[in-house]
Parts: C-alpha cells; sequence; structure tokens
C-alpha cells in the first residue's frame, strides 16, 4: 500500500474514532453497587431547588442528620432543624398545636429496604415507616452521585415546597 493511501486511512479512522471519545476530559461516572453504600452517614444540607435557582434550606443553615444503610438492603434515615425548641411539657402527649406543628415540619424520617441501579445511578428507598404517613408503603426513587465521601441524591417530588421544588440532599460518610 502506498504512503498517501496509508496515510489517508488513518486519517479517516481517526475521524471516525472522535464521536466516541468523551467531551473534554469528563469521564463517564463509575457505577455505585449497594455495598458501596453501606455504612452511616452524616447530612450536610437539604434544600429545595426552584426552577428559577433559588434554593430554601428547608431545616436551617445547619440540619442535623443520621443516614445508615446497611449490607443487606436495610436503611433508616433521620432528619432535624437544629435549634427546635423544646415542649413546654415533659409530656409529648401535652404539646401544644404550636409545638406539634415545629416538631413535625422541623424533622423528616424512615426507613425500610433500599436498593441500587448502579447503570442508572438510582437509589430506591422502599419505605416501611415514615414521619410523612404518605409515604408509608411507597417507593422514592432517587437520582443519585456518589464522589468520593459526599452522596447526593434528589428528591422528585418533595414533602414541602410545591410542585416546582426538587429536593437535593448531600451526606457525608462517617469514617
Amino acid at each position: 500500500m502506498n504512503p498517501t493511501v496509508r496515510l489517508t486511512l488513518a486519517a479517516v479512522s481517526l475521524l471516525l474514532l472522535v464521536p466516541a471519545l468523551p467531551a473534554g476530559n469528563a469521564a463517564p461516572p463509575a457505577a455505585v453497587s449497594q455495598e458501596q453504600l453501606a455504612g452511616t452517614w452524616t447530612l450536610v444540607a437539604v434544600d429545595n431547588v426552584f426552577p428559577d435557582g433559588r434554593r430554601v434550606q428547608l431545616y436551617g443553615v445547619s440540619p442535623q442528620g443520621l443516614l445508615m444503610f446497611d449490607a443487606r438492603g436495610r436503611y433508616s434515615i433521620h432528619i432535624f432543624r437544629a435549634g427546635r425548641a423544646r415542649f413546654a411539657s415533659s409530656d409529648k402527649n401535652q404539646g401544644t398545636p404550636e409545638e406539634n406543628q415545629a416538631t413535625v415540619q422541623g424533622s423528616n424520617s424512615h426507613f425500610g429496604r433500599y436498593s441500587v441501579k448502579a447503570a442508572e445511578r438510582t437509589l430506591t428507598f422502599h419505605i416501611d415507616h415514615a414521619s410523612f404517613p404518605n409515604w408509608e408503603g411507597t417507593e422514592q426513587q432517587r437520582a443519585f452521585t456518589l464522589a468520593g465521601d459526599e452522596l447526593t441524591y434528589t428528591v422528585p417530588v418533595p414533602t414541602s415546597g410545591g410542585p416546582t421544588a426538587v429536593g437535593e440532599v448531600k451526606w457525608k460518610r462517617v469514617r
């Protein structure tokens, strides 16, 4: 084969390969397995994000929370507003309507089973029981990313904020 034909074939081969390469330095995200999520996580942020980019911190500036995934597919999640006011009475059944409202709006918890679809990068909570009773017995799917020790997932229909809000929840792995 003459050098001109060989050079032309090499150039055409390179041009055919270019569309298959990732844009810039971006590499496709690695799949994450259920085992990689197993462990204990502390809450970093819980925000509602609106189409205009506005963010609302649902549980204040320094929300408190704990998320635990076990290796057998069970989870437990607890989120609290920092600095919640105490009830005037030591008996929670004696709480005033205002105290009860603040408690409900300042906390969120649920537990059950979880599953991961690695290829789709989705995490599904199969909720047995929840502080928000409407979620009991439901499956709540979340798109997620795992970057080092930071887990972030989105809540397409959060428990508050209206129909245009999307929840964003960030956790940090406990080491």
